[in-house]
């Protein structure tokens, strides 16, 4: 008798489907700024992203991501269609990537976390890293106490960090972090504060501040966009703003409740401001469940975007729309990336 792997017939019958169906593509971008300390490598300077644009141009059918997700639940998913999506709402993404998109007409969506649109505050992840990457002395060691439990990380040499170890820092990752070190610390505390409810990460930040003798001063490379730089994002018609959640928390770590006044207040907000629904919507980490799937679709939003890299195709979810991350690559090198994911992929 022979046992069918049920799964793996359904992946080689996707994969071989793929190949005669229109295939479309979801680019996923965070910040458009120079170089500098970058953990999570969400930069890309301007002069590469616009080199980027020229790519999407040349060898793609530039498409807005609303526009994307209707033709897609028509069954009619366009061929090489490019949309191009922003994670956040960073206030270069409207300084310094806008102007590029106007000039190239290329839609864009910008996914914005709410609540810091009037903060003057950087995004958590920033601000702490902003404080850890400041040249000059920390104390010996950071102890944090959380509701249920407290943590300590003692510094070692880490105490002393000087301008030449920040610059050598810029190509320096998270994901790649040494013990010891001062990307070491930043890691270990993110991996701490990332699922903490909104109120207890605020709690943990305070302590960092006070311990590091920090003021927050938001800057000019990573501040949130303001509540009036979010309207003058939409002025033009091939721009537009998504909803991200309000504080931009780890979904799958809340109960219902707390998923549901995440998804449902960023929505209420952006539209009160904005004047008109709000249809699309991204995960904050790329991270939901199925109670999360359930919540942003009765929510009534059109699609939503996650962080799986593989191309749009006609029995993509839409709900859980896949994307590919860009990088601060040169042209060329985006160039063979891009070719490949509509090709290849």
């Amino acid at each position: 008798m022979t046992i069918i792997d049920t799964h793996k017939w359904k992946k080689r019958t996707e994969r071989v489907l793929k190949k005669f169906t229109h295939r479309s593509l979801i680019l996923m971008y965070h910040r458009v700024a120079a170089k500098g300390i970058d953990p999570w490598a969400l930069a890309v300077t301007p002069e590469h992203f616009e080199q980027q644009m020229e790519v999407i141009k040349k060898h793609a059918q530039p498409i807005s991501l609303l526009d994307l997700s209707l033709a897609h639940q028509a069954g009619e998913v366009p061929e090489r269609a490019v949309a191009v999506t922003f994670d956040d709402g960073y206030a270069n993404n409207l300084i310094h990537a806008a102007p590029i998109l106007k000039k190239h007409k290329i839609p864009a969506t910008v996914f914005v976390a709410s609540g810091y649109s009037n903060k003057n505050r950087e995004y958590w992840w920033d601000e702490l890293d902003h404080i850890i990457f400041k040249p000059g002395t920390l104390p010996e060691r950071l102890q944090l106490k959380l509701a249920n439990q407290s943590f300590d990380y003692p510094l070692g040499q880490a105490v002393h960090y000087t301008e030449q170890q920040q610059r050598q820092d810029y190509e320096s990752r998270a994901w790649k972090a040494k013990p010891h070190t001062r990307m070491g610390l930043y890691k270990a505390v993110w991996e701490v504060l990332q699922p903490l409810k909104e109120a207890e990460r605020q709690n943990a930040m305070d302590q960092i501040i006070a311990w590091a003798g920090f003021q927050p001063t938001p800057r000019q490379s990573h501040r949130p966009m303001t509540l009036e730089e979010l309207r003058q994002f939409e002025e033009s018609n091939i721009l537009s703003i998504g909803a991200h959640t309000v504080h931009h928390p780890f979904l799958s770590a809340h109960h219902h409740d707390i998923q549901q006044r995440e998804i449902m207040n960023s929505k209420k907000y952006l539209e009160d401001i904005l004047n008109h629904p709000i249809k699309t919507f991204a995960y904050p980490f790329g991270n939901f469940n199925k109670q999360t799937l359930k919540l942003v679709e009765k929510a009534g939003f059109t699609c939503a975007c996650a962080t799986v890299e593989e191309t749009v195709w006609r029995w993509s979810d839409r709900f859980r729309m896949p994307r590919f991350e860009v990088l601060d690559w040169e042209g060329h090198v985006f160039e063979k990336k891009l070719l490949d994911w509509l090709e290849n992929e």
